[in-house]
């Protein structure tokens, strides 16, 4: 036997991680949220229970049913559905004219970069339903308040390029890169664009990823703590320049990582 519940609007703009939380209550065994196609499981911690959804950036602008199922131990389930309200958020473009060597790939980098993309999303898809962490997630360079290029689209000869999934932050070669929090390293190799990169799966379909390193000190299967050491900065891969490009995905959703840090 169910029932349903219809609650308001919660609003969120086009790139951001969002908590959602439950409070637990006597014969409450189980929570889930479905959205995006997707069933989102809750974990029990204390006396909620708790789960974190993505906003794609380039999701467009709208009211979307977001359906959370409760079960308990007799047997009854409720549905209550809330409607989730996203904004439109404005992103920087910038175009450029360059000589055409500079966007196309050889054939043989083109298969290669399109290899590379199809592991990427088989990793992204997956969702692990436990939470690996236990407190809140933290940039990998310590005392960085905020990054650039979340967002930004470039359009190279009048052809728009997919928008910058991360944010770019500071870092010289050597830099130590530390593990945003506990999770399991699910790949760490060099990549063409991204060149030394790290994934990390911190549970409930959240990944975090550390590009352009210039070491790579993890290797995949290995579980890590928040604040590890899993890298150094660098400047490989397809960049101009050394840094950390530093990024979030949430079952595929591309957010920005810093609206994660509170959770």
């Amino acid at each position: 036997m169910s029932s349903l519940t219809l609650l308001a609007a919660l609003t969120v703009v086009q790139g951001i991680a969002l908590r959602l939380v439950q409070p637990h209550e006597a014969g409450l065994i189980s929570v889930e949220a479905f959205w995006n196609d997707r069933t989102i499981p809750y974990v029990h911690v204390d006396d909620v229970w708790l789960t974190v959804i993505g906003v794609d950036l380039d999701t467009v602008a709208g009211d979307y049913p977001l359906d959370i199922f409760l079960r308990y131990e007799n047997g009854r389930v409720v549905t209550r559905t809330d409607v989730l309200h996203v904004q439109e958020k404005e992103y920087p473009i910038t175009e450029l004219t360059v000589e055409p060597r500079y966007v196309q790939l050889s054939s043989e980098n083109h298969e290669r970069a399109a290899e590379e993309s199809r592991e990427i999303n088989s990793i992204y898809s997956t969702l692990t339903p436990v939470a690996y962490w236990e407190r809140p997630f933290q940039a990998p360079i310590p005392g960085t308040t905020g990054g650039r290029n979340f967002g930004h689209r470039r359009v190279f000869n009048g052809e728009p390029r997919a928008p910058h999934s991360g944010v770019d932050l500071n870092a010289a070669i050597g830099t130590n890169i530390f593990a945003a929090n506990a999770g399991q390293v699910v790949l760490a190799k060099n990549l063409f664009f991204s060149g030394n990169a790290v994934f990390i799966d911190h549970g409930l379909g959240i990944y975090s990823t550390y590009l352009h390193l210039s070491e790579i000190l993890v290797e995949p299967g290995m579980m890590v703590e928040q604040g590890q050491l899993i890298g150094l900065a660098g400047a490989t891969g397809r960049v101009t320049g050394p840094h950390l490009h530093w990024g979030v995905r949430i079952l595929s959703a591309r957010v920005d990582p810093f609206s994660l840090l509170e959770f």
